[in-house]
């Protein structure tokens, strides 16, 4: 086997990227617009032919391998008890499964609850609720009412084990497809995500996928394996982590800039860096992805204007530029492309806008107490003070003659002690966007994916554009 081929089926682009085992790198990629819609052939057909000009000519690949966030993505329903316990480890969860979570519920489900549910176009529901031992009645309240809402939706049961049997009686009465699996917080404020991810997993492989219309094209190419958000997690734990004799770049964040979402993952525990500081609330994974449903350059241009400052305002006003009236520019027409230095400008701004808020949402926080021995801090959620590394990309970064000054909205002030996000980071760029490549190329040869990464996302220096 000397060609590989790994794909990306997204909603906008599907990409391709060609790696040559022989000469362990990375020999080409490219794009083109996903025709989901349509048939998704004409999109993988468009790129493939692409990247044979790229190359010269023809090559035989002997083995394909692809992820998809086509249509949307996964979308899934979170579900659980107490929002900052139970329904934050459900979200979580999804997440990290490479799902975006577009519904959360609380408490006792209502049938408007159900309403919502049934309009909106989820495919999977994960349902949580109770430690072990714990809570019961509105577990099983929320059960009942899911299971006679006679959903075609799949349901995962995650919550307190003492209710497996009455989610299996009720689910299984009323033929609701459904996955009993480990409580995602069977401990107070412990998270347990492996067994309702890898059931997330062989949902989208048994069901999404086909109904996706990616099953389409498998004969040609091979299984898709992975959603790609959950395949960019699993390239950057292994750029982070590294292995066997070849070192990962410790402690990162990946902050993924688009036109309708910003996506943040990052590689560290989190924990508290100084002695004053206790942790309080849900335990944080190592392996951390949120998304920003409001933050983007075009379809979530006016979300990032929101979160932008006065200070930068006033800049571009100086310059003319009246950043209220561009964002509503490029909401209406998100295929708006920049050809004006003014208008590059505006898109820097919108673009640091979306860094610096979601870092922030995805960054714990702390809080002041004070007590009769003195001050102490409680921190809620991660720490990224560790972190040391800082990669962009996106097309918004990676096209962006700004990309430095975009990630520096990542980073800190040392004046905030209260603002966890990298203090000491350096910035890198993932120029060709090969994360979710190396994610499809760890599954079968993780060594070489992790040397292509090192080699081929690079620092950004002074003298990067």
């Amino acid at each position: 086997m000397q060609n590989i081929l790994l794909v990306d089926f997204g909603s906008t682009f599907t990409k391709l990227c060609a790696v040559d085992l022989e000469k362990q790198d990375i020999i080409g990629t490219s794009k083109s617009f996903s025709t989901v819609e349509q048939d998704i052939r004409d999109g993988f057909e468009n790129a493939l032919d692409e990247l044979y000009i790229k190359l010269g000519k023809k090559i035989t690949f002997d083995q394909m391998i692809a992820c998809s966030s086509a249509a949307g993505g996964l979308k899934m329903a979170a579900i659980g008890l107490v929002p900052e316990l139970t329904v934050e480890a459900s979200k979580r969860t999804c997440m990290g499964a490479g799902a975006k979570v577009d519904l959360v519920f609380s408490y006792k489900l209502t049938q408007e609850d159900i309403n919502i549910i049934k309009n909106n176009n989820i495919d999977i529901i994960l349902l949580s609720g109770g430690t072990d031992g714990g809570n019961t009645e509105m577990v099983q309240h929320n059960i009942e009412v899911l299971g006679n809402a006679k959903l075609t939706i799949p349901i995962i049961y995650a919550g307190n084990k003492a209710l497996d049997s009455y989610a299996e009686e009720i689910f299984s009465k009323n033929g609701i497809e459904y996955y009993i699996t480990e409580n995602v917080m069977s401990k107070l404020n412990i998270l347990n995500m492996k067994g309702a991810k890898e059931t997330i997993h062989q949902i989208f492989l048994k069901r999404i996928v086909s109904a996706k219309g990616i099953n389409k094209i498998e004969r040609k190419m091979g299984k898709v394996i992975l959603p790609t958000p959950e395949a960019v997690l699993r390239a950057c734990d292994l750029l982070s982590h590294g292995l066997l004799d070849e070192p990962g770049i410790g402690e990162l964040i990946l902050v993924d800039v688009g036109g309708a979402t910003t996506d943040v993952y990052s590689m560290t525990f989190g924990y508290p860096t100084r002695i004053d500081v206790m942790m309080k609330g849900l335990t944080e994974p190592y392996q951390k992805r949120t998304v920003e449903g409001d933050l983007g350059v075009r379809y979530s241009a006016e979300g990032a204007f929101k979160q932008v400052n006065e200070e930068t305002l006033l800049a571009l006003k100086q310059k003319g530029i009246d950043l209220k009236t561009e964002a509503r520019k490029r909401f209406l027409n998100p295929e708006f492309v920049p050809k004006t230095e003014l208008d590059y400008l505006v898109d820097k701004a919108l673009a640091e806008s979306c860094v610096e808020a979601s870092v922030k949402r995805h960054a714990g926080k702390l809080e002041p107490y004070y007590t009769s021995l003195g001050m102490v801090y409680y921190q809620t959620g991660k720490s990224l003070l560790r972190v040391t590394s800082i990669i962009g990309t996106g097309g918004p970064i990676i096209n962006s003659s700004y990309q430095k000054e975009i990630l520096m909205k990542a980073s800190s002030t040392y004046q905030d002690i209260f603002d966890l996000r990298p203090k000491n980071a350096s910035y890198y760029i993932d120029s060709d966007y090969i994360l979710y490549a190396m994610g499809l190329l760890s599954t079968i040869n993780p060594l070489l994916a992790l040397k292509i990464m090192k080699k081929r996302i690079k620092l950004i220096t002074d003298d990067t554009k």
